[in-house]
């Protein structure tokens, strides 16, 4: 069966999401990086990897499906942030955008009676809880370094070694 245009478009809507993640994560791993914060620059290639791993995913699926995709311009991302945790912060909120935004799509699938699109989208459903957790875990270590800079290079390097 093929996909339909209202699938395929939030589909395409939802790869470009992804690919904007890595763009994000990798601007925040530049702003580590030239903060001297190695670790966690390390962490946030390693997560911009994994968003370009699914927007593949949202590709190779829209072409099973009989679909085509579409890449739209990438908004260029912000390139500072005031502190660590700052960043931090707005990588939590992205993630809780792009889980709304994989919601949203797994009701249209739904609505539409698309069940292999409900079924794909499960495996997303499961990674954003597990996207969110971590975020939210390094978020709480470094309110609990409130602004300890000692502890903050503690986070840094447990982060680089983290595999």
């Amino acid at each position: 069966m093929v996909i339909s245009e209202k699938v395929r478009k939030v589909l395409n809507d939802q790869l470009n999401r992804e690919i904007y993640s890595a763009y994000l994560y990798l601007s925040m791993a530049a702003y580590f990086d030239a903060e001297g914060f190695r670790g966690f620059a390390r962490w946030m290639k390693k997560q911009a990897q994994e968003e370009l791993t699914h927007a593949m995913k949202f590709y190779e699926y829209i072409y099973n499906r009989g679909g085509r995709a579409e890449l739209n311009s990438i908004e260029k991302p912000p390139a500072e942030w005031d502190s660590v945790k700052n960043a931090f912060e707005a990588a939590l909120k992205h993630e809780e955008f792009v889980t709304r935004s994989i919601y949203e799509i797994l009701e249209l699938a739904s609505e539409e009676k698309d069940h292999a699109t409900v079924s794909f989208l499960k495996w997303f459903v499961d990674e954003q809880v597990e996207e969110e957790e971590q975020v939210r875990g390094i978020l709480g270590l470094l309110e609990k370094a409130n602004g300890q800079i000692s502890v903050i290079f503690q986070l840094d390097r447990y982060l680089g070694q983290k595999e």
